[in-house]
């Protein structure tokens, strides 16, 4: 085994602490990665509330640079930069493998932190340290034409809008709103914008606005005004729902056209809406989550082509409680990503 350092969750609702951690020696197709950034999302910090799956290290969406490779390695050398998302492994042969989504593995994906590791069995920890042991099958190409501190959340929030926007072919002549201005919520109107389809953004916020056409919104519509939201019945092609907060999804499924999509990526668990929104129209609600080695591919391929990364907030890596704060008000914009080089 060997030995990194990293930002521990020791307990529930406890200060991450520097502790010393152990990694796998490297198997034949490993890579190891000396993890420059590290992306903070919302996962982290409910994961790092939730009682009874500590000692945890979090981070799912990093970047860094490969210091040593397995005997089989073939797609990287000591020197380079890469890129991890929040899968690490898969069955490789179920249905969902073969398809090319091994985020839906049906023997469930090994998760970059508190999954299982599908050959010891141990329990995998995450990007908020020194040093990741990865298959490099998961690991992917950092292009160079990009700031590698806004790389790290396109290997989670970015794929995770990324892929429906593909699957209900967003681009130009279909009307695409996004709901939310978050981690999720800012990549989702620059990627729909960079596809080419006219992006409506829904906030809560007045406030918002300016920076959110900057972003590549055609439109703002506040949320919270009835007569603005009446104005957008039958109108939009797909409707990305990015919050996180629960909310009533009705108002959303009214503003869908015919055939209209709405997918759900933000309250999943408590999903409320008027059965009649979703009839009238013939209409669809859907979903998605995460994305699989070809998309993930795909994604960063067409970032690094228009120049797309997060907005991110840069805080050294022993303010991690710090951003862990703030995130829990959604005082960040629109992203932290951790220096880890000083851990």
């Amino acid at each position: 085994m060997r030995k990194t350092t990293a930002l521990t969750a020791t307990a529930a609702n406890q200060p991450l602490a520097v502790e010393t951690i152990q990694r796998r020696d490297l198997r034949s197709n490993d890579v190891a990665i000396d993890v420059t950034f590290c992306g903070v999302c919302h996962s982290d910090l409910n994961e790092i509330h939730r009682p009874g799956n500590k000692p945890l290290v979090a981070g799912h969406e990093f970047v860094g640079t490969v210091t040593e490779t397995g005997p089989d390695v073939t797609r990287f050398r000591l020197g380079d930069s890469v890129a991890v998302g929040n899968i690490v492994d898969s069955c490789g042969s179920c249905t969902m493998c073969t398809a090319g989504q091994e985020n839906y593995c049906e023997q469930f994906p090994t998760l970059t932190y508190g999954g299982t590791d599908r050959i010891d069995g141990s329990t995998t920890q995450g990007g908020f340290a020194r040093e990741y042991i990865a298959t490099e099958k998961f690991v992917y190409p950092l292009p160079e034409n990009l700031d590698p501190a806004g790389v790290a959340p396109l290997m989670c929030a970015g794929i995770t809008v990324w892929e429906p926007l593909v699957r209900w072919n967003a681009g130009p002549g279909m009307t695409v709103g996004i709901v939310g201005l978050g981690g999720l919520g800012h990549l989702a109107v620059k990627f729909a914008h960079a596809l080419g389809a006219h992006v409506v953004l829904f906030t809560t916020s007045r406030e918002k606005a300016s920076g959110a056409k900057q972003l590549g919104a055609d439109e703002v519509v506040v949320s919270k005004d009835p007569a603005a939201m009446q104005a957008q019945s039958n109108r939009f092609d797909l409707i990305l729902d990015t919050a996180s907060a629960p909310h009533d999804l009705t108002p959303y499924l009214r503003a869908l056209g015919l055939d209209g999509t709405l997918c759900a990526l933000g309250a999943l668990g408590s999903m409320e809406f008027d059965p009649l929104a979703l009839l009238i129209g013939r209409k669809s609600i859907a979903s998605a989550g995460s994305g699989g080695i070809a998309g993930t591919q795909a994604m960063l391929d067409f970032c690094s082509r228009h120049g797309i990364t997060a907005d991110v907030e840069v805080l050294p890596a022993r303010d991690v409680n710090t951003a862990l704060a703030r995130l829990e008000l959604n005082d960040v914009r629109f992203r932290f990503a951790l220096d880890m080089k000083e851990l």
